[in-house]
């Protein structure tokens, strides 16, 4: 197969052999808040977690620990980020894919659906003609931003990164032959109203109870940005 498909930190493992290029994929948050700081000219450092081990990682790279000013994981705090700045982010979905996926040997892109055309078409030109693999990063039960532990809880597939892989899935359209997890995954997104659907869904519906409403309708905007985020030396730029 061309393009395949498959979900989280086991995706990765299963695709990175394979693939000469590796999409991740986490809409809520990571991935979202990622297109929204290399909008405004800056700069996405992915760190695991937001404890000393993240201010050490940050530290070392002259990055901003997000939350150290009014900057977050939540997309609504960087939209006004001034260019120029390097973001070190924590996440330990979409930023510890990208770590992982460095670490297979592919080039690494950070998608979602804001972005998921202007991906699809880098994923194309990079990959030429070799398979590409779309990683949605799916949510894990039990684990949080700051928890300390060192395994991470069973995976939670969750609607919006479904919808953001099948949206990138959906524009390599002509690419090539695709799995049959990829094939549903953009079949889903084109018959989908996005916006409702993030704002029904769990995580969208969690969000919204915590005052985070607007996070929700930023990641919901389906092909507003043309960045590609591609992972270099650990650090996600537009190139």
């Amino acid at each position: 197969m061309d393009i395949r498909l498959e979900w989280g930190s086991e995706g990765v493992a299963a695709l990175g052999a394979d693939c000469a290029v590796l999409v991740v994929v986490d809409v809520l948050s990571f991935c979202t808040t990622t297109d929204l700081v290399l909008g405004n000219g800056g700069r996405v450092l992915p760190v695991r977690w937001h404890d000393q081990r993240g201010e050490e990682a940050a530290k070392a790279r002259g990055a901003t620990l997000a939350g150290e000013k009014h900057w977050t994981l939540r997309p609504s705090s960087v939209t006004e980020i001034p260019s120029g700045t390097l973001l070190a982010l924590p996440s330990p979905n979409g930023a510890t894919l990208c770590d992982a996926a460095a670490t297979a040997g592919a080039v690494v892109l950070a998608g979602c659906l804001r972005n998921a055309t202007a991906v699809a078409a880098r994923a194309a030109e990079l990959a030429d003609g070799s398979p590409i693999g779309v990683i949605p990063a799916g949510e894990r039960w039990g684990i949080d931003i700051r928890t300390e532990v060192k395994t991470f809880g069973p995976l939670r597939p969750c609607v919006e990164d479904q919808l953001g892989a099948g949206a990138i899935v959906a524009a390599l359209s002509g690419y090539g032959r695709l799995s049959a997890e990829a094939r549903l995954a953009a079949v889903a997104a084109k018959a989908t109203d996005i916006p409702e659907a993030l704002a029904e869904c769990s995580s969208g519906r969690e969000l919204a109870a915590a005052g985070h409403g607007n996070d929700v309708t930023l990641a919901a905007q389906l092909d507003m940005s043309s960045m590609v985020p591609v992972l270099r030396n650990g650090i996600l730029e537009d190139l």
